[in-house]
Formats: structure tokens, C-alpha cells, sequence
């Protein structure tokens, strides 16, 4: 599968997200990271939409897999926060929240190399 039919499935799984269709969404959002184990935008979306459809424990792996791909990603560690709260893992939802602080204020996670 080309970079462009990647981009093309995101697209039709972001579609879906915004139409409400969260399980199609999800079903697109799986494809794209077995196609591209890299594809931070991917495991990112993927995250959210398991967070909203209360598949907590897999979003947190999927949120886990971006802030692994980009763990300087504002957003992700956002995420990550927010999926921990929602399973009441309330330690590791302040560390993720305070790594957001730290990239909020201009920091880094991980020092580029």
C-alpha cells in the first residue's frame, strides 16, 4: 500500500469520525497502524477514538504507541492524561499531564538527539 492510499484511509476514518461512525472509524484507524507501525497520526487517532467508545485499556496502548513515536507531542501526552483518568489510573495520568506541562512551557521529554 502506497503512502497515498495510507492517507486516503486516514482520511475516510477521520470522515467517519466526524459523522459519528466511531466504530468504522476505529476499524479504519487499526488498518492504518498495521500498515505503518510508525504512523504517529494514526496511534494517535486511534487512542481517541477507543477512548470515545469506552475501550479504555486498548486506547491507553494506543496512546502509549505515540508518545513513544513522538514523545515530545504536546497532545499526546494530553491524551494519554485524559485515557488514564477515564480508567482511574490516576498516578499515571499526572505523570502524563505533567509531561504536557513541560512541553507546554518549552521543554523537552526526550533531548533530541
Amino acid at each position: 500500500m502506497s503512502d497515498t492510499d495510507l492517507d486516503d484511509l486516514f482520511d475516510d476514518a477521520n470522515g467517519d469520525l466526524a459523522i459519528g461512525d466511531l466504530e468504522s472509524a476505529v476499524v479504519k484507524y487499526r488498518k492504518c497502524v498495521e500498515l505503518d507501525p510508525d504512523f504517529f497520526d494514526g496511534w494517535h487517532a486511534l487512542g481517541m477514538a477507543l477512548m470515545k467508545t469506552g475501550n479504555i485499556k486498548e486506547a491507553i496502548g494506543a496512546g502509549l504507541q505515540a508518545t513513544t513515536l513522538k514523545p515530545n507531542d504536546l497532545l499526546a501526552w494530553t491524551a494519554l492524561s485524559q485515557m488514564y483518568v477515564q480508567d482511574g489510573q490516576i498516578g499515571e495520568a499526572e505523570d502524563a499531564k505533567g509531561n504536557a506541562r513541560i512541553l507546554s512551557l518549552g521543554g523537552k521529554i526526550v533531548k533530541d538527539a
